[in-house]
This record gives C-alpha cells, sequence and structure tokens, in this order.
C-alpha cells in the first residue's frame, strides 16, 4: 500500500462557490507575494542577532510551539519527552519526540496546528508523505538536512520568508544587547524590535514584586521602590526600548480593569504593597491604576499599547511546578471591556494614544470592543490570537467586526509565536482568509472587486504601519 500524501492545495481556505471563489482568487493574489509584517511576536532576538543554526527539526518545529505541546499533553504525551523544561536533548531524544508527533498525527485532524505543520513540512522542507510511525524516521532525517544547511539560518530564513519587520518581547530590564548589536550591523537589511512587556512590575501581588522593583532600580538608575520613583524608572526604561528601536509596549493581566487613583492614595498602597501590608483588593487596584498610568505614557511617548488580557495563567499547578511557566497550559477567561475601560477611554480615548485590546473571548467582539473601536480615536481590535487564530474563529471575527467598525480600526495580522517557521504559514492563512471575506462581500454587492483588493493590501501593510508607527 503505497504512503498517504501531504499536499497543499492552491485554493485552501478559500470559498468553493464559483463566483466567490473567482473573486478570492484575485484578491489573494494581490497580497500572497507581499513582506510579512510582524509587530508582536515571541521569536528570542539571539536567533537572529547570532544567526543561530537550527540543531534539530525538534527544537524548531515541536518545542517552542505551545500550541502542538498542548494538544499532544492532552493526549496522553508527557512534556519531557517533547523538550519541554530540558536545556538540550540528545539525537535520540530528539528522534524519539518527533516520532511521537507523527504517532499522534491524526490527533491534530481540523485543528490549525496540522494547518500550520502542513504548511511548513510541504512548503518549507518539501515533504510529501503524511507523518506516521513509519516514516517519522524519514521525515526526520529530511528536515534535518534541510536545516542544516546554511540558507537556513534565522536570517536567511527572514529573507527567504520576506520578513521586512519582527518585534521580540522583552523585560523591561533587558539591555537589549542583540537588538544594539543588529543595528550595529550593516550586513542585516531586515528590521528587528524589542517590545516592552512591564506587566510583572505592575502587579503587586505577584511572588518576588519587591525583588522586580530592585532589579528595575538598577537599570534605570532610579530608586523604584516608591511610587514616584517607580513611574520614573518605568519612563526612563520605555525611553531605552524607543532608542533601540521599540514601537509598542505589550500588556496581559487577568482582567482589562483601570483606574486613576489619587496619587497620595496611590503612593500609600504602593508604600503598603513594598512592606507586605496592602489587602489583595489594595494591589488589585494599584495594579489597576498603574496600567492605566502606562496609558498615559504611551499617550506622550508614541508607544502603541497592546493589551492581551482574560487569560488563567498556568492553570495546571503541578505542570507549572514541575516545567514552569509559558508551556501551554493557560485557559481562556471570559472578560467585560466597556466598564473596565472606561477610566482609561475617558482620559486618554481621543488622544495621540493607539491601544490594541485583544480578547480570546468571542462573545465580545460585536458587543463591546466593535462599538468601542467604533466610537474612540485611540482604540484599535486585536485580530484573533492564541486560542482562536484558527481559521474559523478568524471568519467569525471579520463577520462581528468590520460590520460596526469597519477594515480601517483592526490592527493587522498578530503571530503572536515563538515558532519562527510557522510564521509565514500564519500570515498566508490571514492573507487568504482575509480574500474570503472580502469576495464574499463582492459577491454579495457590498464592495467592488478593486475595493476589496484595495483593503486586503490595506489590511496586510497599511493597518500594522499605522497602528505600530512603522
Amino acid at each position: 500500500m503505497s504512503t498517504p500524501t501531504l499536499t497543499l492545495c492552491e485554493d485552501r481556505l478559500l470559498p468553493r462557490e464559483p463566483s466567490t471563489l473567482a473573486a478570492a482568487r484575485e484578491i489573494y493574489r494581490a497580497t500572497r507575494g507581499l513582506p510579512i509584517i510582524s509587530p508582536h511576536g515571541h521569536v528570542p532576538v539571539s536567533w537572529i542577532a547570532d544567526d543561530m543554526a537550527f540543531s534539530d527539526p525538534t527544537s524548531l518545529l515541536i518545542t517552542p510551539d505551545h500550541y502542538v505541546n498542548r494538544l499532544l499533553h492532552a493526549n496522553g504525551v508527557d512534556l519531557e519527552d517533547l523538550g519541554v523544561g530540558r536545556e538540550a536533548m540528545g539525537e535520540t531524544d530528539n528522534r524519539k519526540a518527533f516520532r511521537i508527533l507523527c504517532e499522534h498525527w491524526r490527533d491534530f485532524a481540523g485543528t490549525a496546528m496540522r494547518y500550520w505543520l502542513v504548511d511548513q513540512l510541504v512548503g518549507i522542507f518539501g515533504v510529501t508523505e503524511r507523518p506516521s510511525p513509519e516514516n517519522a524516521d524519514r521525515i526526520y532525517d529530511t528536515v534535518a538536512e534541510r536545516i542544516s544547511q546554511p540558507d537556513f539560518r534565522p536570517r536567511a530564513l527572514m529573507d527567504f520568508f520576506d520578513i521586512a519587520f519582527i518585534a521580540t518581547t522583552d523585560d523591561p530590564c533587558d539591555d537589549l544587547d542583540g537588538h544594539a548589536r543588529l543595528v550595529d550591523d550593516e550586513t542585516f537589511t531586515r528590521r528587528v524590535a524589542p517590545t516592552f512587556r512591564p506587566d510583572r512590575y505592575l502587579e503587586p501581588a505577584t511572588e518576588g514584586w519587591t525583588g522586580l522593583l530592585a532589579k528595575l532600580s538598577e537599570a534605570s538608575g532610579c530608586e523604584a521602590m516608591t511610587l514616584d520613583g517607580f513611574t520614573e524608572a518605568m519612563e526612563n526604561r520605555r525611553v531605552y526600548f524607543k532608542q533601540h528601536g521599540a514601537v509598542s509596549s505589550d500588556h496581559s493581566h487577568r482582567d482589562l480593569g483601570t483606574i486613576i487613583l489619587d496619587h497620595d492614595r496611590a503612593a500609600s498602597i504602593f508604600d503598603a504593597s513594598v512592606a507586605g501590608r496592602a489587602t489583595v483588593e489594595e494591589m488589585t487596584l494599584l495594579r489597576r491604576h498603574l496600567f492605566t498610568d502606562q496609558a498615559r505614557m504611551a499617550s506622550e511617548d508614541g508607544l502603541t499599547m497592546t493589551v492581551h488580557p482574560a487569560v488563567y495563567r498556568n492553570h495546571d499547578t503541578a505542570a507549572f511546578h514541575r516545567f514552569g511557566a509559558d508551556i501551554g497550559s493557560d485557559v481562556p477567561v471570559t472578560l467585560e471591556v466597556v466598564d473596565s475601560l472606561h477610566p482609561l477611554l475617558d482620559k486618554f480615548g481621543n488622544t495621540d494614544l493607539k491601544l490594541v485590546v485583544f480578547t480570546i473571548d468571542e462573545t465580545l467582539y460585536s458587543r463591546e470592543i466593535a462599538p468601542l473601536g467604533g466610537w474612540y480615536r485611540s482604540l484599535y481590535i486585536g485580530v484573533p490570537w492564541w486560542f482562536i487564530d484558527a481559521p474559523e474563529s478568524v471568519m467569525r471575527f471579520k463577520h462581528a467586526v468590520t460590520e460596526m467598525a469597519g477594515f480601517s480600526k483592526v490592527s493587522g495580522m498578530i503571530d503572536d509565536t515563538r515558532a519562527f517557521c510557522s510564521i509565514p504559514a500564519r500570515h498566508d492563512m490571514s492573507r487568504r482568509l482575509d480574500a474570503a471575506h472580502l469576495a464574499e462581500l463582492v459577491v454579495l454587492g457590498r464592495l467592488d472587486l478593486d475595493e476589496a483588493v484595495e483593503i486586503a493590501h490595506r489590511l496586510v501593510v497599511e493597518q500594522p504601519t499605522q497602528v505600530f508607527d512603522l
């Protein structure tokens, strides 16, 4: 019996009704070759600054991809066998992990992860066999041979993928050495920018918060153990990030609560939090105040403020204690936006602030976020990310949001990934779904075809360029 093949359908994700398909093809053709703009992601800058060779297929395609890991874990796989929590694995263990992926291939049927993996295996590595236990080693060898070539180092891949801009995610105290080295390297012609990620420093209830304040004091040269000193330190580090090319800050809190406290009240809670005397309610108030003050800073220094809220982090306590944070055991929770953001938007919603709000709670799209984006000049709507950047979810987003807020108030594609080789697959998926949605509007007589082509281009190029001041 012949091995089932793995192929990429030329019209994947496009509608099948003939007239809609024809329009979608023309719209997609206008964007498929455009450079990738990736304003929010988690690829380590060291990969690019050091032009680090990828060592093996497992550490490239499996270990860093939380989406892949979580589904394998749900189907009985130990994360340690995938390389999670391990500094490095030998050849035997790497092959074992890759075999596990191939043995569980059917568990990915219908998922976005399968879509991205097929796009990578076929489009990048030339794999034409559907993964199975029988051919796992053969596919592993094909990928391994490819990544051993000089043209598969990160910088060459940025050229091959045509990534014009990519942002990393960085701690406020990072020295940004990798970014500085890239700027100084005249042979590097792409753009890599840091992203200011201060959320841990805004959470006084977090274990080790005072240690973070000490770290912030050292990095900034400001005494961050008081509210005024903390504010000065944050402003200092934001300037440092801007000097190193940053265009945005990123924030992830359990809710979107905002408040502007009286200075003396905020300072009193800050002091009590440092001393370990503040209540949970007081620390929540302070976190919301500090978060809102980041919007004040953003309105002044021009960093676009992106917010990824409403996630129950490290839901699996045992896995957290064993492997640490950021392993994929996070789960979405419900969110409220209108009341929560009112203090912030009332103060900064029609200023020079650019605030991009994401959600994993799809019920908010048409009820809260689109109406807010359809009024406030500062607010932009973040595209589907994480658990909902799958084809069906993306289309639901488009139908729910654009009819109220239009296309000019969305952020543009955000891939939000550390799985480097999946970046072109994710952006291509987004462009195909843009084409599918716009083609529907053309066939329904709500757009002319030339308008749809122009909007598709805008979503890929103009929107992220404008929203992130590129």
